[in-house]
């Protein structure tokens, strides 16, 4: 037997290597030594891992008992506020163990909710949470996570810490209720309500003060923000947890990013629907967490529509854990800053990330993929697959990777691994790949094997690249065959 799968081994690698020897390719290297590198993309299908990957996660279960919020006081008529009544919902629930808390048809205004272990928030068809627009309801400070830096400030609408076994489930509207008038402003874009004069998260004070103490190892307990600072809480935020459901709420009109999971193991984002046009209104942004599926959802954003992070610059190298293990599929992309997109927050590297059968379709989309970090950021991204992506218009760049996202530093990152198979993009906007690395780390090995870009400005544009390799790429009806090299300059 062990004879037998020997031959049968080097018979199915010499099958494999008279393929590949057939397979036409085309190569850039911009090194000398870059054609007989390694390429990880080529030693094996990468896709093999997302069997084992998706067998370690697995939807937390409840036990079969129902907690309604109007039986702790709740009342769904859109002006009272009901913080108290689904507080002692979540409790009694938990307590009991664990189960449903169901929230019933009808309009429930409450300030933010804190999930505890075992507990399913579930909101019923024609219920609509609404969440209060008084920064002062979401006090006190709790621990959390702003723009990738650690800190005390506004609670989350809805916020967990260091529990397990947590949902959030339902055919129900989560609304934040956001608009001109009230968290966006906070931004200070005149787009967005605010007016000049107002005060925002831009003041030397604010914002920057942050990020300042994050450089100097100020201890997080120290780092006290919330009334005065304007940083705008995110809306689902569970914080160092395990085992996490959001699945079939819609969520609309968020104050920031909306669905962002940080420091989690076993998060699973399923059939859910984001609509939320305000600033930095990111889709869905795990950051630093393992083991994520994004399944089956509609993202229509005010900015990235997922964004996989992992901490901004000294706290995130402080933290040093990546996101890893991230698989999405079967999702579609709307309005956003980018379709699938990792950083800028990814000081702590990101790894395995593998995206498939998801639709990007919209005049505001600007790309794609995008990969953006900078020298301040630093850390690794690799292992980045995505596949069979029909994309019908994108603004900008259909792949764009950028090392030089806002501010540079000493921190050099790395970008390497990177492959698309089975793309169609009707409409590609300015440049159909864009890549532009460091010269010491430029962007390498990245692959397009299968891809088609019709009605686009400009096909490629290089800076630092190498051992990228175009396999049946066509842009603009023509094939794209690259040269053995191209200059820094592209």
């Amino acid at each position: 037997m062990k004879i037998y799968r020997y031959v049968r081994t080097l018979c199915i690698l010499a099958l494999l290597l008279t393929m590949a020897g057939c397979t036409k390719k085309s190569t850039v290297a911009t090194q000398p030594e870059a054609a007989a590198g390694t390429n990880e993309n080529t030693t094996s299908d990468p896709w093999q891992q997302v069997e084992g990957i998706l067998a370690q996660i697995v939807p937390p279960t409840f036990p079969d008992k129902d907690f309604d919020v109007t039986t702790y006081g709740a009342v769904g008529d859109g002006k009272t506020d009901n913080s108290e009544a689904i507080r002692k919902a979540i409790q009694a629930c938990s307590s009991a163990g664990g189960g449903r808390v169901v929230v019933p048809a009808g309009k429930y205004l409450t300030g933010p909710i804190y999930l505890e272990s075992n507990v399913n928030l579930h909101v019923e068809k024609d219920a609509r949470v609404l969440f209060s627009t008084n920064p002062k309801d979401y006090l006190p400070l709790v621990y959390t996570r702003w723009e990738g830096v650690e800190l005390m400030n506004y609670s989350p609408l809805i916020y967990a810490f260091e529990e397990k076994n947590i949902a959030v489930t339902g055919e129900g509207v989560l609304d934040g209720q956001a608009n001109e008038t009230n968290w966006w402003p906070w931004k200070g874009n005149k787009r967005h309500g605010w007016q000049v004069g107002t005060p925002n998260q831009n003041d030397s004070d604010k914002r920057a003060a942050l990020f300042e103490m994050a450089e100097n190892n100020v201890p997080v307990s120290e780092r006290k923000f919330g009334e005065g600072y304007y940083l705008r809480p995110q809306f689902v935020q569970p914080y160092r947890c395990e085992n996490v459901l959001i699945e079939g709420v819609t969520i609309v009109n968020s104050p920031m990013w909306i669905l962002n999971p940080v420091l989690c193991n076993n998060v699973t984002i399923q059939g859910v629907t984001v609509e939320s046009q305000g600033p930095n209104s990111d889709g869905c942004d795990p950051e630093s967490c393992k083991n994520v599926l994004i399944k089956d959802c509609f993202f229509n954003t005010g900015d990235d529509c997922i964004a996989i992070k992992s901490g901004r610059n000294a706290d995130g190298r402080r933290i040093n854990v990546p996101s890893e293990n991230i698989i999405i599929q079967g999702c579609t992309m709307a309005n956003g800053h980018g379709g699938v997109v990792i950083g800028s927050e990814i000081s702590g590297g990101v790894r395995n990330v593998f995206a498939e059968n998801c639709t990007m379709n919209s005049p505001l989309l600007d790309r794609a993929l995008r990969i953006k970090t900078s020298s301040m950021r630093g850390g690794v991204v690799e292992n980045v697959y995505l596949r069979n992506i029909e994309v019908g218009q994108v603004a900008e760049q259909v792949i764009r990777v950028n090392m030089f996202y806002e501010d540079e530093g000493p921190y050099i990152p790395t970008v390497r691994n990177v492959e698309v198979r089975n793309m169609t993009v009707q409409n590609g906007g300015d440049v159909g790949v864009l890549l532009e690395g460091y010269a010491e780390s430029p962007v390498q090995n990245l692959r397009l094997i299968n891809v088609q870009i019709n009605n686009v400005k400009e096909p490629y544009k290089f800076s630092n690249v190498k051992n990228i390799e175009f396999e049946n790429v066509t842009i603009n009806g023509k094939p794209i065959i690259l040269p053995d090299s191209i200059s820094p300059a592209g």
